[in-house]
C-alpha cells in the first residue's frame, strides 16, 4: 500500500463483518489518486459533505483533516465533524487522520439563517444575501461572501461586502460557485470577469475547476479550491459497491410476489438482495436495475424497498447463490453502505 499523508505503513486485515451493502476500496490505488490531487492543488479544501461521498462523513472528515488546514461540509447540521477532526485516527483501516494532528477548520458551503450552536473558532460560514447577513449579525466567527454566478442559486452582487462588514462579521474571503455545465474554460472566463470587482485582499474560494486551471487565473488574487467528487471518486477503478444475496425462491410464470404482488414474467428464480431504498439504492434514471451478476444486469421484480431488493432471474440465466455478492451500480454520493472495507 502507498502510505499517504498520515497513512499507516500497514493496514491490518479486517475481521469478517456481517454486512449486506459494502463499499470496498482498493486503498493503494485510491490513495495514489488522492495524493496526486493534493500535490497538484494549492489551497485545497477537501469537501466531505452529505453522506461523505459514500465513505461516511465522519470517517472521510478524519482522512481529509490530515491533508488540509480546512475542510468543507454542506450545511451547519454537518458540523458534527468538528468532534471528529481533532487528530483522531481514521477508522477501519482508512488512511489519514494520524493521532496528534492539529484540528482543522470547517467551512460550511450552504448559507444559513440560524447561528450554529457550536464553538465558532474553527467554523467558516457562507453568506449570500442580506437575509443571511442579518441572521448572523454580531456572530464572532469568520465568513466568506458568496458572489452571484450564472448558476443563479445563492450569491449577490459584490457590494454585499459592505453590508457584511457593517454587521460586524469577520470576512476572510469570496466564494464563487460556477455551474458544472460547460468547460473549464467557460468557468475560468466567468470567474475572471468577476475578479476586478472583488477586493484582492480577500481569498477567492472556487469550485468545479480542474486543479491545473488555478494557474490560469490572474495573480491579482489568492485562491482556494474546494474539491469533492474528483478528489474522492476520481479513480473509479478503486471503488467497488456490492450487496449480499440473502435468499432465493423458485417461481413460475404468472405467480405473484413482492409488496405489490407483481406478476412474475416467466419461470425462474426470485433473488432477495440485502440493499434497498434505505441504503439509497434505486432503479437507474431509465428504470433499469442497478444490480449485476457475472457482468449481466439482473432485472428488478419491483422497485427496491427499504433494506431488500427483489430481483428476477429467468430460467437459463445464472442465479447468484445465497451468500454470494452482486454488483451494485449507484452513485456513491447518494448511497449509504453498511460497511466500508479498505483493502
Amino acid at each position: 500500500m502507498h502510505p499517504g499523508p498520515g497513512c499507516p505503513d500497514r493496514v491490518e486485515p479486517l475481521p469478517s463483518i456481517d454486512v449486506t451493502l459494502r463499499l470496498t476500496v482498493d486503498t493503494g490505488a485510491w490513495q495514489q489518486h488522492v495524493d496526486a490531487v493534493v500535490a497538484a492543488t494549492d489551497g485545497l479544501v477537501p469537501v466531505v459533505k452529505g453522506n461523505g461521498y459514500g465513505f461516511g462523513r465522519s470517517a472521510l472528515a478524519r482522512v481529509a483533516a490530515a491533508m488540509a488546514d480546512t475542510i468543507a461540509v454542506g450545511t451547519v447540521h454537518e458540523l458534527d465533524v468538528l468532534d471528529t477532526t481533532a487528530g483522531a485516527a481514521a477508522p477501519g483501516g482508512a488512511p489519514g487522520g494520524a493521532p496528534g494532528g492539529a484540528p482543522c477548520d470547517v467551512a460550511v458551503l450552504t448559507p444559513t439563517l440560524h447561528v450554529p450552536d457550536v464553538p465558532h473558532e474553527r467554523v467558516v460560514l457562507t453568506v449570500g444575501s442580506p437575509e443571511h447577513v442579518a441572521a448572523l449579525a454580531g456572530w464572532p466567527g469568520r465568513v466568506v461572501v458568496k458572489v452571484a454566478s450564472s448558476m443563479r442559486r445563492y450569491g449577490q452582487d459584490p457590494d454585499l461586502l459592505d453590508r457584511v462588514r457593517d454587521a460586524g462579521l469577520d470576512v476572510i474571503g469570496w466564494s464563487i460557485h460556477p455551474p458544472l455545465a460547460g468547460s473549464d474554460g467557460d468557468r475560468l472566463d466567468e470567474i475572471t470577469a468577476l475578479l476586478p470587482r472583488l477586493d484582492p485582499g480577500l481569498t477567492v474560494w472556487l469550485s468545479h475547476l480542474a486543479p491545473g486551471s488555478l494557474a490560469l487565473l490572474p495573480d491579482s488574487h489568492r485562491y482556494r479550491l474546494r474539491v469533492g467528487t474528483w478528489l474522492w471518486h476520481g479513480d473509479k477503478s478503486a471503488l467497488h459497491l456490492n450487496a449480499e444475496v440473502l435468499a432465493t425462491r423458485p417461481v413460475a410464470a404468472g405467480d405473484r410476489a413482492g409488496y405489490r404482488l407483481v406478476p412474475v414474467p416467466a419461470d425462474g428464480t426470485l433473488v432477495m438482495v440485502g440493499a434497498g431504498s434505505a441504503h439509497g439504492v434505486a432503479p437507474l434514471v431509465d428504470g433499469r436495475s442497478p444490480f449485476h451478476h457475472r457482468r449481466r444486469r439482473v432485472d428488478l421484480l419491483e422497485p427496491p424497498h427499504m433494506h431488500t431488493s427483489m430481483l428476477f432471474v429467468p430460467d437459463g440465466d445464472p442465479v447468484p447463490e445465497v451468500g454470494e455478492r452482486v454488483d451494485v451500480q449507484r452513485p456513491l454520493i447518494t448511497t449509504h453502505p453498511d460497511h466500508v472495507e479498505w483493502v
